[in-house]
């Protein structure tokens, strides 16, 4: 998966002048903050070298995170046609990107993203690209949600990863009441990120949340550590991307986990591959979580006809069935 065009030239330009040991530097800094998981109350992103290092080495991968967990929930609940959106902890406008191009109809958006050289960036790579009608707003996530109207779609894209475990229940609350249809979490694909999305569905679910996707049920989840449920984006990094990174490959996987919790239940409840598929001569095992809660490994072979020729194109996060 690739940035849109749009935004890619944007980074480019962005990034043509800067020096590339500085923005290497950078790049190590971030890196080492997210890494650690650092709540010391400073900003990951800062400062303008910080966010332009980001730009750099993170942005493609957690565009394609998102990109690829709208996905998701557009095939569990095609009725879904968001026309506003409330992403907190917006980062350069992440999510903006990716749901103005999941559903083009998107009429209107509010980012709140406290680092003012982010929003500076932000701003300046939407303006005049992205037709949405996008406010910008200064705000830390865990306090200064408070006056905001309600939106279809309200999102939370590697924010909680920043936040001190105490803050999250009354954060959750909070986006959920200013959600008026579906609240998108998206996480970094580690146990941790999965354990903090388990506490985030617990909660809603309690609240009266249906989850879209990825799980087919609203169970306990079936899996047991060290096990941990996530899946993989594949990312195509540019030249500066591989230089900024030291990195030889041309691509590399973005882990990622998100939850997707509605208003409305799902239309349907389809099992989800919840694992790389092993493929064979003639048959395929995929791992699947069930609509009964269960999790496990199932064999499909040439004599299970339609449903083998399914099992055979599911890729790890689809939906079969």
């Amino acid at each position: 998966m690739e940035l849109p065009a749009p935004l890619r030239q944007g980074v480019d330009s962005l990034l043509e002048k800067v020096p590339l040991p500085a923005l290497k530097q950078a790049a190590r800094t971030l890196s080492e903050r997210y890494r650690a998981e650092l709540r010391d109350g400073r900003l990951h992103m800062g400062e303008d070298m910080a966010v332009k290092a980001y730009l750099a080495t993170r942005l493609p991968a957690t565009y394609a995170a998102v990109r690829a967990s709208l996905d998701a929930l557009t095939d569990a609940r095609p009725d879904f046609q968001p026309k506003s959106l409330l992403d907190v902890g917006a980062g350069p406008g992440t999510m903006l990107w990716a749901t103005a191009d999941a559903w083009p109809e998107l009429e209107r958006a509010v980012l709140v993203e406290a680092s003012a050289a982010v929003r500076k960036i932000g701003q300046s790579l939407a303006a005049g690209t992205i037709a949405v009608r996008a406010s910008w707003v200064a705000g830390d996530a865990t306090i200064d949600l408070d006056g905001f109207e309600p939106a279809d779609l309200v999102s939370a894209a590697y924010l909680l990863d920043e936040i001190a475990p105490a803050s999250l229940p009354k954060l959750v609350d909070r986006l959920w009441r200013l959600t008026s249809d579906t609240l998108m979490i998206v996480e970094p694909g580690t146990p941790a990120g999965w354990q903090r999305i388990l506490a985030v569905r617990t909660r809603l679910i309690a609240a009266g949340a249906h989850v879209s996707a990825p799980c087919p049920h609203e169970a306990p989840c079936p899996l047991v550590p060290p096990d941990w449920c996530h899946f993989a984006r594949r990312v195509a990094r540019s030249r500066l991307h591989r230089l900024t990174k030291e990195a030889d490959v041309p691509w590399e996987d973005e882990k990622f986990i998100y939850l997707a919790a509605s208003r409305q239940p799902a239309p349907t409840r389809a099992a989800r591959v919840i694992a790389p598929p092993k493929i064979g001569s003639g048959k395929v095992v995929l791992k699947l979580c069930q609509a009964d809660g269960s999790a496990g490994e199932q064999l499909f072979s040439k004599r299970d006809g339609d449903v083998f020729k399914a099992a055979r194109r599911a890729d790890w996060g689809d939906r079969l069935g």
